[in-house]
């Protein structure tokens, strides 16, 4: 009888160790908090328009302030509002005041639309998510408008001998080549990072359009987005105004040229 009733408890912790790794997964998947009032200063055409289409992609509710066809009056809202660091977008989350789209987009994903639009934690696709969520502009971006800046002051002869607009172009379209999104095989935050930054490269004749089929093609696939029509109507109403001046001639295409061999 001893035996018989040690093997049931055997079995029984048995049975409970099997089944607590069902447990442990339905506690570990978080509810969505409950959103609080999230207000979008915006100016249009810049980097705010972000945040009005991750809201129309996930159908949350916000307020959008800006001033139509007007970047001065938009900016002066921003300013009165936020003084110290008047920049777009600049959001009221609560009673919190958020600058830095990128990391506003991971705050929304991560407390109030848990598993929607990035991949899983343990998937092989979210290093390359996150990567292309940072690489937006904290490699890209800044890379592109420092060269803007630098080619209208003195067009470009050469390709530069460091990494250029040109790279970090490439480094995108390689990754397209072999993935549908920016976060691998479903769209996510990181295409909406990435859109601004790969709009200004060829927009603003930084690097030649023809060379990245890749790049126009996702392009596509992103303005054929219903919530993406969406934010154009509602963030960008008389399409793009005040932007700036496309360069007249982008660097030469091709190898870099290597320095000259010193004596």
């Amino acid at each position: 009888m001893k035996k018989l009733m040690g093997r049931r408890a055997s079995l029984g912790a048995l049975a409970g160790l099997a089944a607590a790794p069902l447990v442990a997964s339905k506690a570990s998947a978080k509810p969505a908090a409950p959103m609080p009032p999230v207000t979008i200063y915006h100016l249009e055409g810049r980097r705010s328009e972000r945040l009005v289409w991750l809201m129309e992609e996930l159908g949350l509710p916000y307020d959008l302030k800006f001033k139509r066809g007007d970047l001065a009056g938009s900016m002066a809202l921003i300013r009165e509002f936020s003084p110290v660091v008047p920049m777009a977008p600049t959001v009221k989350y609560g009673d919190q005041i958020l600058v830095e789209s990128g990391a506003i987009i991971e705050l929304i994903l991560n407390r109030h639309a848990p598993g929607r639009l990035q991949p899983k934690l343990d998937s092989r696709d979210y290093p390359a998510y996150l990567m292309w969520m940072h690489f937006a502009e904290g490699s890209l971006a800044a890379r592109l408008f420092s060269d803007y800046r630098a080619w209208m002051a003195q067009p470009p002869k050469q390709r530069s001998r460091l990494v250029d607009s040109e790279a970090v172009v490439q480094f995108a379209e390689d990754f397209l080549a072999k993935h549908p999104w920016f976060g691998g095989p479903a769209f996510s935050g990181a295409d909406i990072m990435m859109m601004f930054p790969l709009n200004a490269a060829t927009g603003l004749n930084l690097v030649e359009v023809s060379q990245f089929p890749n790049v126009a093609a996702w392009k596509a696939k992103i303005e054929a987005r219903p919530a993406y029509q969406r934010m154009l109507a509602k963030a960008r109403p008389d399409g793009m105004i005040g932007g700036l001046p496309r360069l007249p001639q982008h660097a030469p295409s091709g190898p870099r040229q290597t320095p000259a061999p010193q004596n």
